[in-house]
């Protein structure tokens, strides 16, 4: 809504807006457009990412999150064979470019966002952690203990029994 509000007062009609990004198909920005967005959208804590290596990474960030968030399990098939398939580049390129700018792998960031839907489901308390790990795509529950345990310093039941939802780091912060 704020991006729409910040557009719409700009006299800018992007063809759609979703999560993280505005689409103005054939219509080219100008300069002087990119930076009255960037100014107006950079004190609302918005990011304004124009060139075709950050909109690649923040392709491959959605994908990544949109895998984990599936509420029907996660596939058992390799990451690298989804994020070529939704991505449509060779993953070695991917993951060298999301390496570099980044600072971690992709499957690093994949991790990292499992265990954060992990901790939400745990604080939900709504499933046992034999139902989390299948769901997660873990092949067992002793997997998902210990990617647990390397990441967060507890196990899954400690973590459960906290119930903290400060424990939790934003999708976006990660």
């Amino acid at each position: 809504m704020v991006v729409t509000s910040v557009l719409n007062d700009l006299e800018l009609s992007p063809v759609n807006i979703s999560l993280g990004e505005a689409d103005f198909g054939d219509y080219a920005l100008s300069d002087a457009q990119v930076s009255d967005i960037w100014a107006r959208l950079e004190p609302l804590g918005f990011d304004v990412i124009n060139d075709k290596k950050s909109r690649l990474i923040e392709r491959i960030k959605k994908q990544v999150i949109k895998l984990v968030q599936k509420q029907d399990g996660l596939p058992h098939s390799k990451l690298s064979d989804y994020m070529t398939e939704n991505i449509a580049y060779e993953y070695n390129y991917l993951s060298t470019l999301f390496s570099s700018i980044e600072g971690m792998t992709i499957e690093r960031y994949y991790i990292n966002q499992k265990i954060e839907k992990v901790k939400e489901l745990l604080v939900y308390d709504e499933l046992s952690l034999t139902e989390i790990s299948f769901q997660m795509g873990y092949s067992s529950l002793a997997h998902l203990s210990n990617q647990f345990k390397s990441v967060t310093g507890l196990s899954p039941s400690h973590f459960r029994r906290l119930k903290s939802v400060k424990s939790r780091i934003s999708i976006d912060r990660l």
